[in-house]
């Protein structure tokens, strides 16, 4: 049995962290799931810009799509119809586990992310455009996203909180997603809305690995997300959940992103073996999904109180790391990099327009 059916049966959802033409038109996203127990999968601007630029996988789709309103325009179109395809791969994971599982990820553009009210209504677009059930609308995680999650999850649009880094965040994420499902079912409404709390791992012991001792090297993201599960299964656990879970919602599932390794040095499947953990996604780059399914093993499962996570971010503090504004930075400059990305993306789809004979 691989390691990534022995982490599926543990009670983690394994989604791949990539999206192609390729993948869809090589059947190769199949054998995924049917080899490595993947159940979804999620995307981002440069995953899209590495294919489109890499391959001419898109080339037809682009020259077909010049008139298209805008260059974003049309890579949503691309998108959707990628996604899309996806979402119909993994419709009857979704039907079979009651909706719970068989998910794929579009986010909105990144450079609305401050206006509440051009995210509410792009997420209402792109959902209503999908016409999908399983695909999530990516919105970031920040204070200034808070107002857009919550009126999303009202709306009935399923939402992927993106770009969080500490507990703080998961906070913030988890009560927008709650508010939602409570005016819900005030409005007498359906309160099964999906919702995912996507936190990023990795980026945490790449920021400090110049700067901590040996013996601290490459724990920081793992004890960050130990705190964070800590206080996932408190709100599990809570009266205010067990009330919503009564009235028929869905709990806001927490998902480990940014989990393939960074450290040149450390495991290939660090953050995969020590994120295991009932009840969680755990969304991996193509290279790390098949290093795992290769070598990887199932260690222990996260413990639900923390374990020793505590005593490691005061190691972490006493060696003159300031967890709480990395966290702060983390997110901070988690949003200019996908800004960046963005506008990568955006050039790479006009580059292509004008190279097969558009006006850009």
């Amino acid at each position: 049995m691989k390691a990534t059916q022995q982490l599926h049966e543990t009670g983690q959802s394994l989604w791949l962290d990539n999206i192609t033409r390729d993948l869809l038109d090589s059947g190769t996203l199949q054998r995924y799931i049917d080899d490595y127990s993947i159940t979804g999968l999620t995307s981002n601007p440069t995953i899209f810009d590495h294919a489109i630029e890499s391959t001419d996988s898109y080339d037809a789709a682009i020259e077909a799509g010049r008139g298209a309103a805008s260059t974003e325009e049309l890579f949503f179109e691309l998108a959707l119809d990628d996604l899309t395809r996806a979402a119909d791969v993994f419709r009857p994971i979704h039907e079979r586990t009651d909706t719970v599982d068989g998910w794929v990820s579009l986010e909105v553009s990144p450079l609305i992310a401050y206006n509440t009210s051009s995210t509410i209504e792009a997420a209402k677009d792109l959902h209503a455009r999908a016409n999908r059930p399983n695909l999530f609308i990516k919105i970031p995680g920040t204070p200034e996203g808070h107002g857009a999650i919550e009126e999303a999850i009202f709306a009935g649009v399923p939402v992927n909180v993106t770009l969080l880094f500490s507990a703080e965040h998961y906070a913030g994420a988890a009560e927008a997603y709650l508010r939602g499902v409570e005016r819900r079912i005030e409005a007498g409404l359906d309160p099964a809305v999906g919702s995912v709390a996507s936190v990023f791992i990795s980026r945490w012991d790449k920021a400090v690995m110049d700067q901590v001792p040996a013996d601290l090297r490459d724990r920081l993201g793992i004890a960050v997300a130990k705190q964070v599960y800590r206080d996932y299964r408190t709100l599990l656990d809570s009266n205010r959940w067990q009330h919503l879970a009564n009235e028929g919602a869905r709990a806001q599932r927490l998902l480990w992103a940014s989990t393939g390794t960074k450290d040149a040095e450390a495991s290939d499947v660090l953050y995969i073996k020590a994120l295991a953990a009932p009840f969680t996604v755990n969304t991996m780059p193509e290279k790390t999904m098949l290093a795992f399914g290769d070598h990887g093993d199932v260690g222990n499962v996260l413990p639900s109180d923390g374990g020793d996570s505590s005593t490691t971010l005061e190691a972490f503090e006493g060696a003159g790391v300031d967890v709480g504004a990395l966290g702060a930075k983390l997110q901070s400059d988690g949003t200019a990099s996908f800004n960046d990305s963005w506008n990568q993306l955006i050039g790479c789809i006009e580059a292509k327009t004008s190279s097969l004979g558009g006006s850009g």
